[in-house]
């Protein structure tokens, strides 16, 4: 399929599929015109890469990530060995990162009083 139908198919745009591709997320073949031909497995990928990068994972990291994992059901599930720890060493970064922003607000509202 070209890149107008997966666009359609995921919902998401020509651009950022351009974007996938350049950080190695998807790899589409070429007609000899230059023209991006996708695969139907493609759309899946889509799907799992807007999923990563809802659970707050990096194009890099996904580009590690992604070749280990599965669906599972509405989610999901690590298929290598190693990627487990991985995921677990990106949990407790963004569970970091999301303390240090919390105690920012604190300190916020102690200056402000209580803002909302």
């Amino acid at each position: 399929m070209r890149i107008g139908e997966l666009s359609r198919r995921t919902g998401v745009s020509e651009r950022l599929l351009r974007y996938y591709e350049e950080q190695g997320l998807l790899l589409p073949s070429r007609l000899p015109s230059g023209y991006r031909v996708y695969a139907e497995s493609d759309v899946e990928t889509v799907r799992r890469i807007r999923f990563l990068l809802a659970a707050g994972l990096s194009t890099g990291v996904i580009a590690s990530v992604l070749p280990c994992v599965a669906a599972d059901g509405s989610t999901l599930a690590p298929t290598c060995p190693r990627l487990r720890a991985d995921l677990t060493a990106e949990w407790r970064r963004i569970t970091a990162t999301i303390g240090e922003l919390e105690e920012s607000r604190r300190l916020l509202e102690a200056v402000l009083g209580d803002p909302r």
